[in-house]
């Protein structure tokens, strides 16, 4: 039996004064209303209006069963719009998860100017370099960098692809030289950047001869996060290795510059993933279509920023 039906075709009779004025409101037969009100009795073990030939009206307990199903009417619709309007109109608090680096350098700025158009979304950010479990931990949106997703069943939209680099301080190479090839680079102190994406002990090359691995032993120094590793390579530790994002601003300023100029490494998808594709919330879509918009004109423009240094060196 379904209650909410009857109950409604209930309130409509109480409320049109017959089970004809009724029907015809609710667009279905008069039959099927007078059977819906007495499945509705049957199920509540009571009465709930008097029927003559001529009139209907409302024992006590119908009266009392009105009221609160005119409540519970209410709520429902209220829910059913609310609902609705969550697929229509931008709203409410998005949960998303980032990888740190990427949440840092592009994340928040992103937030900050799609809320300057959907003011009615909030944020609650979290910031750790893991592939979160979106159903267990009730995220929204994951923004990860991978070369490659498992096939878990979400839905993903690929933002774009950025790589890292090769750098050291301006003072260490004039210490200690700098790379011609990456097999130099076993002559130097290389730093490790911990990451869940990319081998530790192994660098992957990709350059004009191809791929090229180093391994790389007895590093002085590792650190689990971007931006420290640029801190240490800027304070003369060492050789490391840092996404472009993170050495942009450093090869601008000169407190880095850039070993292996024809080479890069660990070429990642920058992934959004979300769970369902299916009446997706419209504060989801409109997020995802922004960061799908911004990114990647973002990461093209730090690319053309590092071919113009790489010119610059060679001239």
């Amino acid at each position: 039996m379904d209650t909410l039906q009857n109950m409604r075709a209930f309130t409509c009779v109480a409320e049109a004064g017959s089970f004809t004025a009724a029907a015809a409101q609710l667009d279905t037969t008069t039959a099927n209303v007078s059977r819906a009100v007495s499945n509705l009795e049957a199920h509540l073990q009571t009465r709930l209006l008097n029927r003559t030939t001529r009139r209907i009206a409302l024992t006590e307990a119908g009266k009392r069963y009105l009221v609160r199903c005119e409540q519970i009417l209410t709520y429902v619709a209220e829910a059913e719009a609310e609902a609705s309007d969550a697929h229509a109109r931008p709203s409410g608090q998005l949960k998303v998860h980032t990888m740190t680096g990427i949440g840092q350098h592009f994340v928040i700025d992103a937030i900050a100017r799609y809320r300057r158009t959907h003011p009615d979304v909030t944020f609650d950010l979290t910031l750790a370099n893991r592939v979160p479990d979106l159903l267990d931990e009730g995220y929204d949106v994951s923004i990860v960098l991978a070369s490659e997703l498992p096939d878990s069943g979400f839905v993903s939209q690929r933002l774009g692809i950025t790589y890292s680099i090769v750098c050291a301080s301006p003072e260490y190479v004039k210490a200690h030289g700098s790379a011609r090839t990456p097999g130099d680079l076993r002559e130097h102190a290389c730093l490790r950047l911990v990451s869940p994406v990319v081998q530790l002990e192994k660098w992957l090359f990709q350059g004009p001869d191809g791929q090229e691995m180093v391994n790389i032993n007895n590093a002085p120094f590792q650190v689990n996060s971007a931006d420290a590793m640029k801190t240490a390579i800027s304070s003369g530790m060492g050789v490391g290795v840092l996404p472009i994002y993170a050495a942009i601003d450093g090869l601008r300023n000169g407190t880095l510059v850039r070993m292996l100029p024809e080479y890069r490494l660990q070429e990642l998808n920058l992934y959004a993933i979300y769970p369902s594709r299916q009446y997706l919330d419209a504060k989801i879509k409109t997020w995802v279509e922004y960061l799908r918009g911004s990114l990647p004109d973002i990461l093209a423009a730090h690319d053309a920023d590092l071919q113009t240094f790489d010119l610059q060196i060679a001239n």
